[in-house]
Parts: C-alpha cells; sequence; structure tokens
C-alpha cells in the first residue's frame, strides 16, 4: 500500500507538472506513449516503479497485446516465478523478460506479423528496454540519437523468437548484423533484416506450394528450400564421370534434386537422399576442363546408394560465394538428419529439429539480401556450427536430451497462460504457414516442444553453447599462434625443426655414445643400473618416476615464469636461395624420398621372398629364426627377455663383445644381400577402363 500511495503521489505530480521530461530530458520516441500514460485514468496503477522508464512502456504494449493489466501481470508474475527469480536485484529485468516472451508468444501466431511495422519496433525497443530494465540503471542510451542495442540484449531478446535467431547461432548473428555500426546493432540495420525474413519467408512458400517437383515431394511433405540454375547467367552444372550436364538445382528438407536440362524442358529429376544413412560424404571439391582440379567452385556429393560420386559445379567469374552457400545450406540438412538418426528422435521432437534447420537457412537468405560483405554461412547454421565448435556434440546431446517430462510441465504452465518460456521453433514455423512431416503442426497440443529461452535463468542448451564457445575462443587463440609461428621454404622449416628436436638429438647421441662404449667407465655403469632395474621388476617405476619428473619440472616453470612472457625459439635462419637453388633442393629433396621408397619397397619384397620360400635356404634360416624367437618368448620370462635385448643392444660394442660383433654383422649382411627380391609387374589401366 506503501508502494502505491507513493507511486499515485508522483504521478499526480507529474500530472500537474504538465510531462515527465524530467525522466527523459528533451523529447524522444517515447514522449508519445509517455504523455498517453500520464493522461490515463490508470496511471498510477499501470506504472511501475521498479521499471524504468523505457521498460514501462515496453511492458504496456505487452499489457495492450495480451489484453490483461499490468498489475495482472505482476500478479501472474509473483505467482508463476521462483524466489530467485522475483529477487530485487533481478525483479526488473525477468518481469521484462517474462511480458515480452507472453506477448511475442501472442504476436506471432498473426499472420504476417514480421511485415507489421508496430512488431518489429516492439522486439527491437524490448532489447533496448533489456539494456536499462531498471529505474535505478545507469542510462545505456540518448533517446534523441539513433539508438542501439548490444550483443546481449539481441542474444538474450532475439531468440524468443524463433525466425530472428536462436541460441546457437545469436551471437554470430548480431556480429554479421553489427559489423558496419561498431559493434552495436541499429534498428535500421535490424529493421532490413526483418524485411529480409519476410521476403525469404514468401519466396519459401510460393516455392512449396508451386508444382514444382510435386509428385515428388507429396509422399515425404517435402518442402522446397532453395532453386538454383534458372538463370542463365548463374548456371549449375553436374559432373557425373566425364559427362557434364547443365539444369536446375532443388533443395528440400529431405534431399537435393537435379533436373538435367534438355532443348527445351528438364529431365525426370535425379535424387540425392540427405535422410537416410546412407554414409554421405559432401565436400567442397575442384574441377576444370578434361577433369583437370583448376576451379575451386563444386561440392562432392557420394553415398552408397550411388555407384560413382557426383559432382555440382556453381560456375561464376569471380570467387566461389554460390559454392559455399550451397555447400553450407546442403550440409546443414545433412547434418539434422544425422542428428535425428543418432539421437533417434521422432514425432514432433523431429519436426522440432527439421524446423531449427529450415529457420537456419531462411535467415541466411535473409542476410544475403541485406549484406553486399562474403558471408560465412556455416556460422550462421546451428548443425553446420555445432559440427565445428569443440563441444558442438555436446550442445547437440543436450539439445536431444532435454526432459520430455519437464517440457510437458512448460507446455501445460504456457497452456494456463504462463510466459516463463519462450516459443518454440515448431510453434514459429506453423505460426508461418508450414508443416513438417505427420506430426501435429501444434507443439504446445503435442505437450513437446518449447522455446530455448526462459526467464531469468540459463536453459542447459545454453549453458552448453556459453561453454562451447568459451572453449572455442582458446582454441581461437591458439590456432593464432599456430598461423604466426609457421614459416615458408624447406631449407627454413628444416632449420626451425632441427632447432625444436635439439634436445632430444643430443638425448639420442648420449644414448649413442654409451651404446658405442666411447666412454668404457660410463657405458658399464649404464648397464649395470639398468640390469639391477630390469632384474628387480622396476622398469615400469623407471618410467613413472621419469614421468614425475618431467611433470615436476612443468609445474616448476609455471611458477618461475609467471609474468614473464613466452620463451621465444631462436633459430638460426639458413641464407637465402635464389629460385635455382629452392628447385635442385626440391629435386634432392624428392631424389632422397624417391630412395627411401625404393628401399622400402626392397624390404617388403625380399620379406615377401623369404615368406613364399623363393629362395628355400634364406628362408630355411629365416624360419629357423623365428623359431628360436619363438620359444624364448614362450618359455623365458618376460624380464629375461627385455634384458636379454637391453644387454645385446648396449654390450655388443664393448670391448669384449666388439670383434665378434663386427664378424656377426659382416656375415648378417651378406645373407641378407643374398635373399633375392620378389619379382614385380606393372600393369598399365587399360583405356576402356578410363572412359568408363
Amino acid at each position: 500500500m506503501a508502494v502505491a500511495s507513493k507511486t499515485r503521489n508522483m504521478l499526480e505530480n507529474l500530472v500537474r507538472e504538465g510531462s515527465f521530461k524530467w525522466l527523459i530530458g528533451n523529447r524522444g520516441p517515447f514522449d508519445d506513449e509517455l504523455e498517453e500514460m500520464e493522461r490515463s485514468p490508470s496511471a498510477p496503477t499501470n506504472w511501475i516503479p521498479e521499471l524504468s522508464p523505457i521498460a514501462n512502456v515496453v511492458v504496456r504494449r505487452c499489457s495492450k497485446i495480451l489484453g490483461v493489466p499490468t498489475t495482472e501481470l505482476c500478479k501472474g508474475f509473483s505467482a508463476e516465478a521462483s524466489e530467485s527469480i522475483k529477487h530485487p536485484s533481478r525483479y526488473a529485468r525477468n518481469f521484462l523478460e517474462y511480458c515480452s516472451f507472453r506477448a511475442l508468444a501472442l504476436s506471432t501466431q498473426v499472420t504476417g506479423h514480421l511485415a507489421d511495422k508496430k512488431f518489429r519496433r516492439l522486439t527491437y525497443d524490448m532489447m533496448l528496454a533489456w539494456e536499462a530494465p531498471a529505474s535505478d540503471s545507469q542510462p545505456l542510451l540518448n533517446l534523441n540519437e539513433d539508438v542501439s542495442v548490444g550483443i546481449e540484449a539481441f542474444s538474450r531478446i532475439a531468440p524468443s523468437v524463433p525466425i530472428i535467431a536462436n541460441v546457437i547461432i545469436s551471437e554470430n548473428l548480431f556480429e554479421v548484423l553489427a559489423t558496419s555500426t561498431g559493434g552495436r546493432l541499429q534498428f535500421s540495420t535490424y529493421d532490413k533484416y526483418l524485411s529480409g525474413l519476410e521476403r525469404a519467408i514468401r519466396k519459401m512458400r510460393t516455392q512449396s506450394e508451386s508444382s514444382l517437383l510435386s509428385a515428388v515431394r507429396s509422399s515425404r511433405g517435402e518442402r522446397i528450400l532453395e532453386v538454383d540454375g534458372t538463370v542463365t547467367t548463374q548456371p549449375v552444372l553436374e559432373h557425373v564421370g566425364i559427362s557434364t550436364w547443365p539444369g536446375r538445382l532443388i533443395l528440400t528438407d529431405h534431399a537435393l534434386y537435379f533436373e538435367a536440362l534438355r532443348v527445351v524442358s528438364y529431365d525426370k529429376a535425379k535424387r540425392y537422399d540427405l535422410s537416410d544413412d546412407l554414409k554421405q560424404v559432401v565436400k567442397p571439391e575442384l574441377t576444370g576442363p578434361w577433369g583437370t582440379r583448376l576451379f575451386d567452385k563444386a561440392v562432392f556429393y557420394k553415398s552408397i546408394s550411388l555407384s560413382e560420386p557426383v559432382v555440382i559445379e556453381f560456375p561464376e567469374l569471380k570467387g566461389h560465394s554460390r559454392r559455399d552457400y550451397w555447400l553450407a545450406i546442403i550440409r546443414e540438412i545433412l547434418y539434422v538428419h544425422r542428428f535425428i538418426h543418432k539421437y533417434q528422435i521422432k514425432g514432433v521432437k523431429r519436426d522440432e529439429a527439421l524446423s531449427k534447420a529450415v529457420l537456419g537457412i531462411l535467415r541466411v537468405q535473409a542476410i544475403q539480401e541485406i549484406s553486399s560483405a562474403p558471408l560465412r554461412s556455416e556460422g550462421l547454421l546451428m548443425f553446420n556450427l555445432c559440427d565445428q565448435l569443440p563441444g558442438g556434440d555436446l550442445i547437440l546431446e543436450t539439445l536431444a536430451n532435454m526432459s520430455t517430462v519437464s517440457e510437458l510441465n512448460r507446455s501445460n504452465t504456457s497452456k494456463s497462460g504462463g510466459g516463463m518460456y519462450s516459443i518454440s521453433a515448431l510453434d514459429m514455423i506453423s505460426n508461418l504457414g508450414f508443416a513438417f512431416g505427420t506430426s501435429s503442426n501444434n507443439s504446445v497440443e503435442a505437450g513437446l516442444a518449447v522455446g530455448e529461452v526462459t526467464v531469468g535463468q540459463l536453459t542447459s542448451l545454453e549453458r552448453a553453447v556459453k561453454e562451447s564457445k568459451n572453449n572455442y575462443e582458446k582454441v581461437a587463440q591458439a590456432q593464432a599462434t599456430v598461423d604466426g609461428v609457421k614459416v615458408e621454404g624447406i631449407d627454413t622449416n628444416v632449420a626451425v625443426m632441427k632447432e625444436l628436436l635439439f634436445p632430444m638429438m643430443e638425448l639420442g647421441k648420449w644414448l649413442l655414445s654409451l651404446a658405442l662404449w666411447e666412454d668404457p667407465l660410463k657405458s658399464l655403469g649404464f648397464c649395470v643400473v639398468f640390469t639391477y632395474i630390469i632384474c628387480r621388476g622396476w622398469l615400469s617405476y623407471a618410467f613413472a618416476l621419469t614421468l614425475v619428473f618431467i611433470a615436476i619440472f612443468m609445474m616448476l616453470t609455471r611458477f618461475f615464469s609467471q609474468g614473464i612472457s613466452y620463451h621465444e625459439v631462436k633459430v638460426l635462419a639458413p641464407p637465402p636461395m635464389n629460385t635455382m637453388e629452392q628447385l635442385l633442393a626440391v629435386q634432392n629433396a624428392i631424389s632422397q624420398a624417391e630412395g627411401i621408397v625404393q628401399d622400402g619397397n626392397i624390404v617388403l619384397l625380399k620379406l615377401r621372398a623369404l615368406l613364399l620360400s623363393l629362395f628355400p635356404q634364406a628362408s630355411e634360416k629365416f624360419a629357423v629364426a623365428l623359431l628360436v624367437m619363438a620359444l624364448t618368448l614362450a618359455f623365458l620370462p618376460g624380464k629375461y627377455v627385455v634384458l636379454l635385448i637391453f644387454l645385446e643392444a648396449f654390450t655388443r660394442y664393448s670391448p669384449m663383445r666388439k670383434t665378434s660383433t663386427e664378424r656377426w654383422m659382416r656375415r648378417l649382411r651378406e645373407w641378407w644381400f643374398s635373399v633375392p627380391a620378389a619379382p614385380v609387374i606393372l600393369e598399365r589401366e587399360k583405356e576402356e577402363k578410363k572412359k568408363r
């Protein structure tokens, strides 16, 4: 009662003064509504003192849309919200979200709501109010200038209307929209985006209701999402084997269709399935005349249902933006069906998943209309993005494992008039006039699908997305360091590798010197110590202790190098080489690689000859050696086998064994050189197979 009396007195004073100008300064875009509230007989009861003027205006608009007095909204919020959500420090923003979600859920049921200027302005003003919801919050904007909203407000309000954004891609979408305005989204850009969305929806509806592939699509209720190849300046070419045909490419929510162009009509459409699990591979591909790989402008499609892969080319004079767009939307449909199969999603939840993919493609089409800059479409498509993000599989798992019982409770709450949850993607696409599959078009009636945003708290999906994006930032920072240390030139990269491997090379030289008994005293001590360790069975402990020392070294290095920049690797750059020297270095490297491959082939061919007894005398000796090794491994304890191997390796060049070792190594080399290699016959591929 005291608060109501105080509010009434404040408003009466404002009425006597004749304006609300002391609240907002000079006249701004909200003045008319504020003055209307001032003149209203119910002004003392409808003004909420905890809210800022802008938030009060937005709540009043929501009240008009819902046909519910502001006081009733307050009572509903108090009844439905938990105590933590109603805490005074969070009350203003959470109550604003509650009113906004309820009003948007009702507004989006109106046909053509995206074309309504009032709806566009309402959603934008909700973002403005979200940034300064409380009466005591600092003003974040000047209402007399061009106002703008930040990424947090957009990511909170926009996903409550699934056609505008969703939780997973909202930040990426905001960055695209706000690129030219300094990281803040202005209403003019936002309005253009919604206009583009409305046109994309009309285009999709027209295509889906047309007779295009109507006989093929009717069995599954497929909806056409995109068509290309109908304009002569932007052809689409299909490559199968050595044949190439121009034609029309059609993407639905289940498959990709290609109709080859004849003289005056199109052939029967070829169907490349994206919905069934056919081990499909969809990736970028290079094409060119006579089988060359020159132009990066094509999409490669392969599945177990096809005898040979298909390459679909999108010719254009500059760049490969068309190909990138088609690759992204084809993968989006493929990935959503993989998601459905992996988690065995059925019924309404399956239609909900398809709806999310379709809405993502509509958003990309809208952005393409209003943006002239190159667009990374995969960053705006949620299933593409989850395939790229670290922990993206956890996001999809969270999406799939949303509790049906919890969702049913949310649906029942929404039926009773609650507004703690935003509208679902399936509700959104049903309100737009589309239907998927054979399940109910109304997810609320089905009692399963709900939105991705809830009042005053993060859903499990939002938490998974936030964690994944934090990890992505770490990966991006690490990748930036990787890109920064890449150097060009074979000689320079070899120099860097030598410097990095220097400690290992020194360790190898030290072990080799011990094995060669260059210092007999050190070699003897090394052999005695390791022989004792092996005999006592402490070898595993020795390796464990080595790992412990490495871990301690890392911890000490971290402790003593706090506040110190990373230690740079200093490499002595090799002298610069001219073009001819570089070509000779490459040729030398290729020759060395060829020699290594040849030596490897000779070893394999000689082993083949031994196994097939092409040289019986050598094969008999080899078989006897294998039999002795097998008996040794079978009857001798493991630690003694290890001991024999160690002593053989580290005592063969000791003063006592050096002469006999050299003699046995010579006999072994002579025996190896006497083993013939298995014959090799090279067969050339026949011309008929190539043509086929």
